[in-house]
């Protein structure tokens, strides 16, 4: 096992990992901008060290500045978390060229499945269902019509290099697809470093499905079950669950195995999710893989009872897997998680950063909190507006919702505006409780929860 980690980001998640890392006696190195400087990683890590200013390209994208000091601290491995550097194949090569090990997979692995655009390819040659689309980037709208008339409306535009819902658009005719090219491609530019995109035909009303999974280098890969992520807003998920209440054991084994055959196609190391959407008819269609650990890794845990976090310290550290065959993986009740963001849902979902007065979080069988916010911390502007994942877990997918709302209940974070009202107006609607909502759930349901809120 490593003697010294460097966490490279900030928020909860680098809380998560620093947890991780003490329970395994494993000392730990925060990085930190400017306005980061009382954050809860920073004291919670053995050391650490400043990297820049607020822009996250002076800071938690700035590579130089990482390395430098994870060779000032003499760490042996460098974990990403999520986001920033997290499926940068660049920064997982330049950590192998220094000897510091990337607590991820191999910049190969990223590559392959990082082009959204290659990875359609990839799963189409070994047999695995995808959407619909291009095979190649976008050149122009002469181009993107031509080919969204041979799709057939409606389509969407997605970033290659995408994620996250940035450079995303649906369209749903030629005048729309029009404004809507320049418009991706600027994003995905300025998110990603790439404005390269492509069109696939958007499936209406589907399902949102990922799959968990752990490989190690000694030829183990499993998936530990489903998580639905069908509720979102601007194809950004705010509450997910495992297991999905649209998936069977007859399903669940089937979608299970193509996303073990997708991870080991690209020769897979460490933790990642392969996404499906779901149709109503039961036809599943590969989305894409997000080769990091994912924000709602927490409820798979509590499902599991298999810590992600600690199995990606330890597989990147040479060792096996603590289970390797995938009938010994336990599933065990429901859990259901609410990100909890700075932002105004009344209001579009606007940013609502600030300084929080107010913080109580809630507590009680069946409730966890991952978060870095307190009585006193200011939510910065430069950043993801999460504050924090409230999550719970029961015997079944009933109790887990009453904990929920009970939670929410208990959730006091003041006088900044969060998502904990929309969790709450969510969670009592009867197609949710059903389990039959779509991806158009939130855009669906918010127009009269928000004249009510008026």
């Amino acid at each position: 096992m490593f003697s010294k980690v460097l966490v490279a980001n900030r928020g909860e998640i680098a809380l998560r990992i620093i947890r991780a890392c003490k329970e395994m006696g494993v000392r730990t190195v925060a990085v930190y901008s400017q306005p980061d400087a009382n954050s809860p990683h920073v004291h919670l890590a053995d050391e650490a060290v400043c990297i820049g200013a607020a822009p996250s390209s002076q800071s938690y994208l700035n590579i130089p500045a990482i390395i430098s000091a994870a060779e000032i601290t003499d760490v042996d491995a460098i974990h990403p978390g999520y986001g920033f550097l997290a499926e940068n194949a660049h920064f997982a090569e330049i950590c192998e060229s220094c000897q510091i090990k990337f607590i991820g997979p191999s910049p190969s692995a990223i590559r392959a499945m990082g082009d959204k655009m290659a990875a359609r390819e990839t799963m189409r040659k070994i047999g695995i269902p995808i959407i619909p689309g291009t095979q190649e980037a976008v050149k122009d709208k002469d181009e993107a019509l031509r080919l969204a008339k041979k799709i057939k409306y409606p389509v969407i535009i997605k970033a290659a290099a995408g994620g996250g819902g940035r450079g995303m658009r649906v369209c749903h005719n030629e005048v729309r697809l029009v404004s809507a090219l320049m418009t991706a491609q600027q994003e995905a530019e300025a998110a990603f470093g790439n404005s390269a995109v492509y069109i696939e035909k958007y499936i209406e009303k589907p399902k949102h499905i990922e799959f968990q999974i752990l490989a190690d280098t000694h030829g183990h890969t499993v998936h530990l079950y489903e998580r639905d992520c069908t509720i979102q807003r601007r194809h950004q998920k705010l509450l997910e669950e495992a297991p999905s209440p649209s998936v069977d054991w007859k399903l669940r084994k089937k979608m299970g195995e193509v996303a073990v055959k997708a991870a080991r196609a690209v020769n897979y190391v460490n933790a990642g999710t392969i996404e499906f959407l779901l149709d109503d008819a039961g036809k599943f269609f590969f989305l894409e893989m997000n080769t990091r650990v994912q924000v709602e890794h927490g409820i798979t845990e509590l499902v599991t009872g298999i810590d992600i976090v600690k199995e990606q310290l330890r597989i990147a550290a040479g060792e096996k897997l603590c289970i390797k065959k995938q009938d010994k993986i336990p599933l065990r009740g429901h859990a259901i998680e609410c990100r909890i963001n700075a932002e105004d849902p009344a209001n579009d979902f606007v940013p609502s950063p600030g300084r929080i007065e107010r913080y109580h979080v809630p507590g009680g069988p069946g409730v966890r909190i991952d978060s870095h916010a307190y009585a006193g911390y200011t939510v910065l502007p430069f950043y993801d507006s999460m504050i924090g994942k409230l999550m719970t877990v029961g015997r079944n997918r009933g109790e887990a919702i009453g904990v929920m709302q009970r939670a929410l209940d208990e959730f006091i974070i003041e006088p900044i505006k969060t998502t904990i009202p929309i969790h709450r107006e969510i969670l009592k609607n009867p197609v949710f409780r059903r389990g039959q909502m779509h991806t158009d759930f939130i855009p669906r349901m918010m127009g009269e929860w928000v004249e009510k809120e008026k």
